[in-house]
């Protein structure tokens, strides 16, 4: 079972959003961008809001100063795989863009390596938005404004039990979903295809379909 959490907070007011879908099978492109966009199960209605960036060709990403706990080792691994993931995101096709920057305040997304295991309190992000609630192995958390469709801030944590040989799959798929694809896909036929599969976080490449709905959420010029 993959350890993410998916959170919106809707408007002003947070609120706890549906993770993933369950389905059988493979889905059509339509289906599947649906799907991971807003949650709409096979020939339903949306769940959640579709949301985008609204400086998607400009993004930036500041990761915060790591904790003890992740020096050496774990630290060159996840230093490696933000840098792969962001390769592979800039290199869909889509119109958008993620850059690193060391300004954290200017930055759109902000990512956490927490010495915090999986469970506990979220603490020291300086973001009320974020603070105290439970920590995932990997948490995205996007503040949106449903009624624009629109993403105004996104946070990444990430545990220190979670372990390193998934950073780089962990990485690239909060990235993606960072994005605005916050809602996993639960099916056999996407385990080990798809970065938005609910269950395993070992793929560490963009499968097809993640491409394509990259692309349909922000289509290149």
């Amino acid at each position: 079972m993959k350890q993410a959490l998916a959170a919106l907070a809707l408007a002003a007011s947070p609120a706890l959003a549906q993770d993933h879908v369950e389905v059988s099978g493979a889905l059509s492109d339509d289906a599947f961008y649906r799907l991971v966009a807003c949650a709409a199960p096979l020939g339903g209605d949306c769940q959640k809001p579709m949301v985008r960036w609204k400086n998607h060709s400009a993004l930036t990403l500041w990761v915060a100063p790591l904790p003890k706990a992740f020096l050496g080792g774990k630290a060159k691994r996840a230093q490696a795989s933000i840098s792969l993931a962001l390769k592979a995101l800039n290199e869909v096709g889509a119109n958008v863009s993620l850059t690193e920057t060391s300004q954290r305040d200017a930055a759109d997304i902000k990512l956490f390596f927490l010495d915090i295991p999986r469970g506990a309190p979220i603490s020291g992000t300086g973001l009320a938005w974020v603070d105290g609630s439970p920590l995932g192995g990997a948490t995205t958390r996007l503040q949106v404004n449903a009624d624009k469709g629109q993403i105004l801030d996104g946070v990444i944590l990430v545990s220190n039990d979670l372990r390193i040989h998934s950073y780089e799959g962990v990485m690239l798929e909060e990235l993606t979903q960072a994005l605005g694809l916050m809602t996993d896909v639960k099916s056999n036929a996407y385990v080990g295809v798809s970065v938005l599969s609910q269950d395993g976080n070992r793929v560490k490449a963009l499968g097809a379909q993640d491409k394509m709905a990259l692309r349909r959420h922000y289509p290149p010029n």
